[in-house]
């Protein structure tokens, strides 16, 4: 406690804004989640980078929160320091065929900022609702495109409080995962290699690509997207829906009725009923089919 309130009045020191007890399902697609014991909102990218090294000075266990689109928060919340993106001042310029974007950036500016200039290769991520950072950390990916495939350079925060960059060759980005996943390294700006291409072929790919998510995907309710990860060999919700799982439920969390490969929030889930929902059809899917489901939803308890 000595140490979260010498953090408290750091963080007063520096003008970084910060409240106590916030809940996390305020900030989560899941809506699910307990209150963080600190949740800090620096605007800029200098107070990011100075918040996260007084964190550490501290020695409190920190936390980085993007559009929390991929997340599950414990039902008892975060004991530490969360530290959210969502705050920071747009960051987005475009220079020739390149767009170099905060991490705080949603996806889907980056792709409409793309549309404007005429700048292909994107299309994918549009409707993908996650940050820039996010995207990053977990190479995100959708209709046969990863954020990989468009990523040219990283800069971000170290273990020792040192800004650096790295090219996409050092960035170990594989199937929902990265450097980032594995070192705790922050995001702090992207840059991403598009094409030159027609603006309006380009709106057009990503409104198609919106309107197949809309029909296919249960957009209407609370989630985290895709729950588990595509087995080698298989698609997850094929093999759900074929367990008979379509519709189970724990609680208030239940396997999509509109595509199984999606877990839902139907009002008051709580952290609990996802992970028991989860191991239910993990453990059915295995004995029926012989497929083990790994979770792609991140969970932080």
């Amino acid at each position: 406690m000595v140490c979260m309130e010498h953090l408290k009045q750091k963080l007063e020191e520096a003008a970084i804004p910060y409240s106590c007890g916030e809940p996390l399902a305020r900030h989560t697609s899941f809506q699910i989640g307990g209150p963080a014991a600190l949740f800090c909102m620096p605007h800029t990218a200098q107070q990011l980078v100075q918040a996260i090294g007084l964190c550490r000075e501290e020695g409190v266990r920190t936390y980085i929160l993007g559009n929390g689109s991929n997340l599950l928060f414990s039902d008892h919340g975060f004991d530490g320091v969360v530290v959210s993106t969502r705050s920071l001042e747009p960051e987005i310029r475009v220079e020739g065929d390149r767009i170099i974007a905060g991490a705080g950036v949603s996806l889907k500016q980056v792709c409409e900022e793309a549309a404007r200039h005429s700048l292909t290769g994107l299309e994918f991520a549009y409707g993908i609702p996650g940050s820039l950072g996010g995207a990053v950390y977990m190479n995100a990916g959708a209709y046969g495109g990863e954020t990989r495939d468009v990523l040219l350079e990283v800069e971000f925060l170290d273990e020792a409080g040192q800004i650096r960059s790295l090219p996409l060759s050092q960035l170990e980005l594989g199937y929902r995962t990265s450097i980032f996943a594995r070192t705790g390294w922050c995001v702090l700006r992207a840059t991403l290699q598009l094409h030159p291409g027609d603006s309006v072929q380009i709106q057009q790919k990503m409104d198609d690509l919106m309107n197949r998510r809309r029909q296919k995907q249960p957009l209407e309710y609370p989630s985290a997207g895709s729950a588990f990860k595509r087995p080698e060999g298989a698609f997850a919700g094929s093999l759900i829906e074929q367990c008979g799982l379509r519709g189970f439920r724990v609680g208030d969390a239940a396997i999509s009725e509109k595509h199984c490969g999606f877990i839902v929030n139907l009002g008051h889930a709580s952290c609990a009923d996802v992970l028991e929902l989860a191991r239910q059809v993990s453990e059915r899917v295995q004995r029926e089919t012989g497929f083990v489901l790994e979770k792609e939803i991140r969970v932080v308890e």
